[in-house]
């Protein structure tokens, strides 16, 4: 029944009554007393329909009530609300026990804490990896029974765009990887992973490569030095013999530059950084790479804009092999009358390292697996500029090292850009004037 056509049968009818008691009050001579009783009849009935309403929502389960007219639409409602609520509710409780046992039957432990970090809920693998127990543990705040400096670290962090890994202990092989995500009013869904199989395993990969690596040199470093003697005497040799001398020796040096990028890409990954408390002025350390660069390539221009001298926290190493890659690569697929410029400004208060180039560019396809070691965007065009495909993979774990962003920019035959943004430093250091210098 419509509320509203409900309503006005309901006022027609108390109109009516009224009218009808009126007028048997006019003929008995005492219309006001029949009026007030009437009114208070009709009162009565909807104080008792309101009693029962009130028992029935009292106690939901006993039937509902019949009714005629208005009352009867509203019992009727009501028990329509009642059972759309019910539905509701076990769609809800079916959703929570499929979401429960799904990630109950995870190997990865899943906690999920409130706003305040008190937990609501862990499932079996929680108890295996950090000792939770539920409910025994439920209500209990996070922090209190898992006490992991890197994990309390993450977890009051509030940065949760990626994973941390944290060590149990101090010193322990074991390793797990944290994911935090936020859901409803301030909750937060906990996931810890044991990756310690995985990381034994990138462990030994970067072992093998270093001591590969390391064990090459010696045997490559005889072999170049017997072919520089020979090559020293290359005018009592046939021209035959030169020739293929030669190419051993360009093949050979090559070769020592890819075990050298090599160990120094493995050095890199497979020591543990500690916090980068080194105050490192790129200022200086792009003029001195401006310098090697001029007197290894005297007829190269190389332009330098230094329009800030903010100082950056990190490894002075680490960053010149970077900046030195960028510039290398940059040279390499320039032409040779093509300018290369570095940059070193500040843009929206963090300092930004940009090398552009006018060379040949780079396809779009190729930008998301550019710093991948070995990638090649051209295997013919990367061989003959002698490139060992592991400068920008080095770039990238410095890059990742120091907390930075790395963004590339490039359109096919019209030259890249490579720029390095640093986060912010904690102790700003005045810029100061724009200044220009260029070979």
């Amino acid at each position: 029944m419509n509320s509203g056509v409900g309503w006005l049968r309901a006022v027609r009818l108390a109109t009516l009554f009224l009218s009808l008691a009126l007028g048997l009050g006019l003929i008995i001579g005492y219309p006001a007393e029949a009026v007030a009783i009437t009114a208070v009849a009709l009162l009565g009935y909807s104080l008792y329909q309101l009693r029962r309403l009130h028992h029935w929502l009292q106690h939901p389960e006993e039937e509902t009530p019949d009714a005629m007219g208005v009352w009867g639409g509203v019992f009727d409602r009501m028990h329509a609300v009642q059972r759309e609520n019910r539905e509701a509710q076990g769609r809800l409780r079916s959703s929570v026990s499929y979401l429960r046992d799904s990630l109950g039957s995870m190997r990865d432990a899943a906690i999920m804490v409130d706003r305040d970090g008190f937990i609501q809920w862990s499932n079996k693998a929680a108890e295996r990896l950090l000792g939770l127990r539920y409910p025994q543990d439920g209500g209990q705040a996070l922090l209190n029974l898992v006490r992991m400096p890197d994990f309390k670290r993450y977890f009051l962090g509030g940065d949760f765009s990626s994973p941390a890994v944290v060590h149990p202990e101090a010193g322990e092989e074991r390793q797990f990887e944290v994911e935090i995500s936020r859901f409803g009013d301030g909750d937060r869904l906990v996931f810890v992973r044991d990756v310690t199989a995985r990381a034994r395993l990138e462990q030994t990969r970067r072992d093998f490569v270093a001591n590969v690596s390391h064990e090459l040199r010696t045997p490559l470093t005889v072999i170049m030095g017997y072919l520089s003697t020979i090559l020293s005497q290359s005018d009592e040799l046939s021209p035959r013999f030169t020739k293929a001398l030669q190419q051993m020796d360009q093949q050979a040096s090559r070769m020592e530059a890819l075990l050298k990028d090599l160990l120094w890409l493995s050095r890199i990954e497979s020591v543990r950084q500690d916090p980068l408390e080194e105050r490192v002025n790129m200022c200086g350390l792009l003029e001195e790479l401006r310098d090697e660069i001029h007197s290894s390539h005297p007829e190269r221009k190389l332009v330098l804009e230094l329009a800030t001298k903010q100082l950056v926290n990190g490894d002075y190493r680490q960053l010149h092999s970077a900046a030195s890659n960028l510039v290398q690569n940059a040279l390499k697929y320039s032409a040779p009358d093509g300018a290369v410029t570095i940059t070193w400004q500040e843009s929206d208060g963090q300092p930004v390292l940009t090398v552009k180039d006018e060379g040949i560019g780079i396809d779009n396809v190729h930008l998301p697996r550019l710093t991948e070691r070995f990638y090649r965007v051209d295997d013919s065009r990367s061989t003959a500029t002698g490139g060992t495909g592991l400068g920008l993979a080095i770039v990238k774990h410095v890059v990742a090292s120091h907390d930075a962003e790395l963004s590339i920019h490039s359109q096919f035959g019209r030259g890249s850009a490579f720029s390095i943004r640093f986060p912010r430093a904690e102790s700003p250091v005045t810029a100061a004037s724009a200044g220009n210098s260029g070979l």
